[in-house]
């Protein structure tokens, strides 16, 4: 959730640190920091609470060198503070070390190996940098210490550690959180995420879990932690600097929610010929045909999406579905089927509750898809199979584009599972067509933004609480604009199945409570759904509808154009995603950064 940079062998390093934190400020925004250093004992280290901005205000011409480390944080240990932003130093101060992740036995080891250290903060990282000082003070050679720090320490981590005797050389070592190689020409880089250093580079080595890397500018030396030399190619990442750029647009949010359209055609052509066969990999499409039920785990966002598809899967591949939330799946896991297969739906690649999950599910031998954005990651190097979303890369903290690519990578994979299977259902389903439909129906709903930020200006501007109901995949659909909205605007916010209301929960409806009403799939089904609506009116709530043509009655709000009614879930979550976007604004709020969330979810 934090973010990592560092570069070792240009004299630009602080340029290269401050340009790569603005491109991981997503990650983490609470507070920031970074070490420079040119010649042994001559380093800087510069910390600010809050945004990048306010660390670069604090920078100046004096702080340069040709190496360094940066980070950018979201709090886990301790407030956000100077003091507990990275970089950290060790008791001597000679060793400086940035850290992502949770380490589980800090406390441990503060008892054990460092009994009269003063230290500065409250954070686990604090305890680590102390503890291979501390080695190096026992009379361990620098590689040696961070060796022995790495079989004592326990947890989650992406380490990056400067020694200031040195200053030729990073150590770099991960367990469970996200770190690459950035390869650069006469230099080279460490980051969290490739988008961190695509301005110098498109050329990126992985780094596995409980690797250690010895990193100069001219070498990259990679070995496990007793040692054992690892061969590990390069790879190119596919990205550019208008992949990660704003353009003309205000926030990164409105950004991706516009790119929608392209994404759900890029998807086409990913997973369809140019006559409109389904080109899912066979072997996916097998496990998924012997898999006698198949377990979607998830959080957040990418769960909504989990629960939007599963009727559709259900349907076109004849097999149950069931959710898990992956954060008490990792650690409760219930009884499975006889022949499970489990797909993890995740943005980033690696969210570390999912990632709880698979390492179960690898340890019991049952079969797993990642859906993920992120080529390369985590959960997709782990997992059995993976298909992609090619939604691009996604910054602003509130996920659009990537839930609704996963619905339509999931409408792919169980079309092309039911084809398999000769169901009538999914040999008459032209996904294509349809999913072109759906592209459409997305940017005459953008089109309508100026009328969706009216209707929003007279409902949410002031309010406290508000309410999405729905039925049926309008529920699931209520479910994610509720997290939408919750997540930027800050008004507490629920989704709930329509006729749940009035058993219990309609107690909370007063004069001027917001409830927003979706209306999709069938008259019978609608009609139930306006019942409800006058339930609440009844009782003084205001009522927004968003409904879907056909289905439409005078004085309702928001029409959205028909689509298939498998793929209705990305077409009526459009408005929703422009209803919490424009909230945000009207009440001041930096839309791409709420308040204590982060982008990339990698401690449990």
């Amino acid at each position: 959730m934090c973010g990592i940079v560092g570069v070792v062998g240009n004299r630009n390093a602080t340029d290269i640190l401050m340009q790569g934190l603005e491109k991981l400020e997503y990650r983490g925004y609470d507070s920031a920091g970074i070490y420079v250093i040119n010649k042994p004992e001559s380093g800087r280290l510069i910390k600010s609470v809050g945004r990048i901005a306010d660390l670069r205000a604090k920078i100046g011409i004096d702080v340069a060198g040709s190496t360094g480390i940066g980070h950018t944080r979201w709090a886990t240990h301790g407030q956000a503070t100077e003091a507990n932003a990275h970089p950290h130093t060790s008791a001597t101060g000679r060793f400086v070390l940035v850290h992502n992740g949770v380490i589980e036995n800090y406390l441990q080891i503060k008892e054990e190996y460092l009994a009269g250290h003063t230290l500065k903060g409250e954070t686990d990282t604090e305890i680590a940098v102390h503890l291979i000082g501390q080695f190096v003070e026992d009379g361990l050679s620098v590689l040696e210490a961070f060796k022995k720090a790495l079989h004592i320490i326990e947890g989650s981590y992406a380490f990056a550690l400067v020694d200031s005797q040195n200053p030729d050389t990073i150590y770099v070592a991960k367990n469970k959180s996200p770190l690459l190689i950035g390869l650069g020409d006469g230099y080279n880089m460490v980051c969290s995420d490739a988008m961190a250093m695509i301005r110098e580079t498109n050329q990126f080595m992985e780094i596995h879990d409980k690797e250690l890397v010895v990193l100069t500018k001219d070498n990259v030396e990679v070995t496990d932690y007793d040692g054992n030399a690892v061969e590990r190619e390069a790879y190119t990442a596919e990205l550019d600097l208008s992949d990660i750029g704003k353009g003309t647009y205000p926030y990164y949010m409105l950004k991706e929610i516009d790119e929608q359209p392209t994404v759900m055609r890029k998807l086409i052509s990913t997973y369809a010929d140019d006559k409109g066969n389904i080109t899912v990999d066979p072997a996916i499409v097998k496990s998924v045909q012997e898999a006698d039920r198949i377990y979607i785990l998830a959080a957040g966002t990418s769960y909504n999406a989990g629960f939007a598809s599963k009727s559709m899967i259900e349907t076109l591949t004849d097999t149950p579905v069931e959710l898990g939330i992956a954060s008490e799946w990792g650690y409760n896991m219930p009884l499975l089927s006889k022949k499970p297969m489990f797909i993890l739906l995740s943005q980033s690649g690696e969210t570390a509750d999912s990632r709880q999950v698979l390492v179960k599910a690898n340890a019991m031998g049952i079969p797993s898809l990642t859906i993920t954005n992120v080529p390369g990651s985590t959960l997709s190097r782990e997992a059995t199979y993976t298909m992609l979303l090619h939604a691009g890369p996604e910054i602003a903290v509130a996920s659009t584009k990537a839930y609704t690519a996963q619905i339509a990578a999931l409408a792919f994979l169980s079309k092309a599972v039911g084809e398999a299977n000769g169901k009538k259902e999914a040999l008459e389903f032209d996904l294509v067509h349809e999913l072109s439909i759906v592209a459409q129906s997305i940017e005459a709903s953008l089109s309508e933004r100026e009328v969706i930020e009216k209707k929003v200006a007279n409902l949410l501007a002031t309010s406290r609480n508000a309410f999405y109901i729905g039925r049926g995949n309008d529920y699931y659909v209520a479910m994610e604009a509720s997290l939408k909205l919750k997540e930027i605007s800050y008004i507490q916010c629920e989704g709930f199945a329509a006729g749940e209301l009035k058993h219990g929960t309609i107690s909370l409806i007063e004069d001027g409570t917001p409830v927003l009403a979706l209306i999709s799939s069938s008259e019978t089904v609608a009609a139930h759904t306006r019942g409800n609506i006058q339930e609440v009116a009844a009782r003084g709530a205001n009522v927004l509808t968003v409904v879907e043509e056909g289905l439409d009655k005078e004085g309702d709000d928001i029409v959205v154009n028909q689509v298939h009614p498998y793929l209705a879930s990305i077409s009526m979550v459009i408005p929703t995603q422009l209803i919490a976007y424009y909230a945000s604004l009207q009440r001041g709020l930096d839309v791409d950064k709420p308040r204590n969330l982060a982008k990339a979810v990698t401690v449990e």
